[in-house]
């Protein structure tokens, strides 16, 4: 009975990688939002929730708390209604979730500016 074996398969061979791959962000956020295809439609109630409930009564709070100018709701009502249109006229995830993160990026560097400049 031969059990042992001295060859390697293929698999165990450690190739060296003559390619070097740099860091691609954009790369890696279309393999994100490709892996995500099947669930488009509860990416599009999230980006509703979240803009609903958070992003929308930011200005509200900005506004009274901290003297903030009325541009602030001017910014959140635009990425407001450009997700909600890009969702409703039945874009593809990629464009979903690129303009979900992005408003959520834009209101994040929103408040920081306000609360520490305007404080």
């Amino acid at each position: 009975m031969n059990t042992l074996k001295t060859t390697a398969h293929n698999s165990w061979i450690v190739e060296e990688q003559t390619k070097h791959e740099s860091f691609n962000l954009i790369k890696k956020f279309n393999q994100f939002a490709d892996g995500q295809k099947e669930n488009h439609t509860l990416w599009w109630f999230v980006n509703l929730m979240v803009h609903g409930t958070l992003i929308l009564a930011i200005p509200a709070v900005l506004i009274y708390y901290y003297n903030a100018p009325v541009i602030v709701l001017a910014i959140t009502i635009s990425c407001f209604f450009s997700t909600f249109v890009a969702n409703m006229c039945g874009s593809g995830i990629r464009t979903t979730l690129a303009t979900f993160f992005l408003s959520l990026l834009i209101h994040a560097v929103m408040i920081l500016v306000i609360v520490l400049c305007y404080n």
